[in-house]
């Protein structure tokens, strides 16, 4: 049976079933928002080209054009709909160079991205900016060069190892592994004067590339920003609104967040060609490149780089297109989708495979509406600006909105990259699992028509169930919603990571000959994320599971104890607050069935009430001891690794602080990051039980 008789029996038996009746279950418009004739993979198609037509960073007309074609889709699925400005500092590059002068020779580096022959964007690749770092900053660093690997802090560590001091050097570093902007901030800390990031081969590359394969061509660059905090950098905590108060540069240094040193992101190629002139002690077998790659080694020098970087700061505005569909029963009960539309360059994959699903779901509901549905709880579907330079759109309208979100958010749901290159991934806060697996096991797998989602995820990984991640990384949108103002969330795509990353090869026809061909995976990604938005906004009863909460609370414990057991750290408090919240989940259930029996709107309200703000409980409002926007104690990002995620995160902190001083005072500050965590979990379950003590 093929995949579209399949649905359409499953919409057609579903439509006699209540042909009769005056109004059909939520579930029978669940089932044809899914279907084949709802989904239309040629209009997604269709989105994308336009969107992608032209760079569109951040703060730039052709990023306000691509705003008003997505509010014009809104509009014209007749969802009230508006645009959000605000007035935001960005940055843009002014002037970089880049030589390297040792005893033979100067090299002087081109530092561009070239056009490919027969390059449909050539007309347009001027308007791609030159290759920068966002809030790099600005300056001149000459030295010789220290090969750091990823540049983490254990590589920093293996290179002390190894007699290599990196003082007043400039590092080369590769991609990968962890966020560039602590690639910087690292190498800072260890006394760099300069970074250079390359994309190596090893990760990035291939026997062939674009435009023949999909890996990235040798002069491919990428770019993106250092920034290490959230938010626009000069109003941290309040909304970039009007004539509003803006830290000085100086206050903006003095926060840590912004870089001290210049960096710059270069190609494989030229990464290759300094690598082949640093000397000194061969570096560890890892830290080698791939096939066809000179011996690395660590230097310093005797090559000296020159880098230059020049700059500038601009209050830019940028866009928030929202539009808003009223909930029937419930309007203010917010479900949150959300996606960004700037790019760094064309952005077919990041972010605009996102938007272009978003539009289909759009469509998707108006088709929904003609048919008499309407959602119980209101459904917000969001396009952010500035996303790439700090997740700003989305933060600054979470900052402007805080207390409102706080009250009435029941869940927010955000895709960036829906196609990358791989299997279907999801991350979540937890008492999302069970509902992600359920609509997983509902839509098909676009590269198999034989069976489910569910199903391909399952049979990618090595266990018996599917792995799920947390949110606790800053890589995306969800960011504001989870760590700051403590709602549910979900983070999902086909994939995690494509060779053309962030470079001027991330365009429609890259999409087209290597990341979804016929974009049946972006139907499916739609149908995914439109069915949890579906379920969130139209279940009477909200379906959470805390028990999934209460069992990555314990394992995360258990993980914690083994770093620790040696320590006279007492986790008995964290474990007790773990286990009154499993008692708690375990009675909401309880509570569940019985509302079923005999239920009212008032108890049905009650209870929700308690399933969303349970999540909130999580949160401090004095926020992470060194980091307190980052209010929520359970997920935030690595304190060296933006994209990493923590469980635990102030824990985390103070133990990576006590490691370093070890000293009475900073172990005694450890067992009180445990009380905090352990107090917050306690008001979790209260808030669940829903009962004063």
């Amino acid at each position: 049976m093929t995949k579209l008789t399949f649905f359409t029996l499953i919409v057609l038996a579903t439509s006699i079933s209540f042909i009769f009746l005056e109004t059909p279950p939520k579930s029978y418009y669940h089932t044809l928002f899914i279907s084949d004739s709802f989904s239309d993979n040629s209009s997604i198609a269709n989105h994308l080209y336009t969107l992608t037509k032209r760079p569109h960073v951040a703060g730039s007309q052709a990023n306000a054009d691509a705003a008003a074609y997505v509010l014009s889709i809104f509009t014209s699925c007749n969802i009230p709909s508006h645009v959000t400005s605000y007035d935001v500092s960005l940055t843009y590059p002014v002037s970089r160079s880049l030589t390297l002068k040792s005893s033979e020779k100067t090299i002087k580096f081109g530092l561009f991205q070239e056009i490919y022959d027969g390059d449909p964007y050539a007309e347009v690749a001027n308007e791609v900016l030159p290759t920068f770092h966002a809030y790099a900053r600005s300056g001149t660093a000459t030295g010789p060069v220290v090969y750091a690997n990823y540049g983490r802090v254990e590589d920093y560590a293996t290179l002390r190892e190894m007699g290599v001091n990196v003082s007043n050097t400039v590092v080369l570093a590769r991609y990968g592994k962890i966020y560039r902007g602590d690639i910087v901030h690292n190498a800072h800390a260890v006394g760099a004067i300069g970074v250079l990031i390359f994309t190596d081969k090893k990760d990035y590359g291939g026997e062939k590339w674009f435009p023949d394969d999909k890996w990235m061509p040798p002069s491919g660059v990428q770019v993106g920003s250092v920034y290490d905090g959230i938010g626009d950098p000069t109003t941290p905590g309040w909304p970039s609104t009007g004539e509003c108060e803006r830290l000085s540069d100086e206050e903006v240094d003095e926060g840590g967040n912004v870089p001290l040193i210049p960096s710059l992101p270069i190609s494989w190629a030229d990464g290759d060609a300094i690598i082949r002139t640093i000397g000194g002690k061969v570096a560890n077998v890892d830290w080698q490149g791939g096939k066809d790659s000179p011996i690395y080694r660590v230097g310093p020098g005797p090559a000296i780089a020159n880098l230059s970087y020049e700059g500038q700061q601009v209050i830019s505005t940028i866009q928030n297109v929202i539009a808003v569909i009223e909930g029937e029963e419930e309007p203010d009960r917010f479900v949150i989708l959300g996606n960004h539309r700037d790019a760094w360059t064309f952005g077919a994959v990041d972010p605009n495979s996102g938007t272009a699903s978003l539009l289909e779901i759009a469509q998707r509901l108006e088709k929904l509406q003609k048919r008499g549905w309407r959602p119980r709880r209101t459904i917000i579907l969001c396009n952010w600006d500035a996303e790439e330079y700090g997740l700003i759109g989305s933060t600054e309208w979470v900052e402007e909105n805080r207390e409102m979100l706080a009250a009435r958010v029941v869940a927010y749901l955000n895709v960036d990259c829906a196609v990358q290159a791989g299997d279907f991934r999801a991350s979540a806060t937890p008492q999302l699992d069970e509902l992600i697996i359920q609509a997983a096991q509902q839509v098909q797998d676009p590269d198999n028509s034989s069976q489910t989602i569910y199903q391909s995820w399952l049979a990618s990984g090595n266990d018996t169930t599917v792995k799920l991640g947390r949110l606790g990384g800053a890589g995306s949108d969800y960011a504001a919603f989870v760590q700051h103002i403590g709602s549910p969330a979900l983070d999902m795509s086909f994939g995690e990571g494509y060779p053309v990353y962030h470079s001027m090869y991330d365009d429609f026809v890259w999409m087209k000959k290597f990341g979804d061909p016929m974009f049946h995976r972006h139907v499916a990604a739609a149908s995914i994320w439109g069915l949890v938005a579906l379920r969130l906004a139209d279940d009477e009863v909200l379906p959470f599971n805390y028990l999934s909460y209460a069992y990555e609370l314990q394992k995360s414990a258990e993980h914690l104890e083994a770093e620790i057991s040696d320590k006279g750290i007492s986790l008995v408090p964290l474990y007790a607050s773990i286990e009154k919240l499993r008692k708690a989940a375990s009675r909401i259930k309880n509570d569940i069935k019985a509302l079923k029996a005999k239920r009212s709107r008032a108890s049905v309200r009650e209870l929700n009430d308690r399933l969303i703000m349970t999540e909130r409980a999580f949160t401090d409002r004095d926020g992470l001891s060194s980091r307190t926007w980052y209010k929520h104690l359970i997920y935030a990002p690595a304190k060296h690794d933006d994209y990493g995620s923590n469980s635990f995160p102030g824990i985390s902190d103070a133990i990576e602080s006590a490691k370093s001083l070890n000293s009475s005072d900073s172990w005694h500050s450890v067992q009180h990051e445990v009380w905090r965590v352990a107090r917050a979990i306690t008001q979790a379950s209260l808030v669940l039980n829903g009962r004063l003590t």
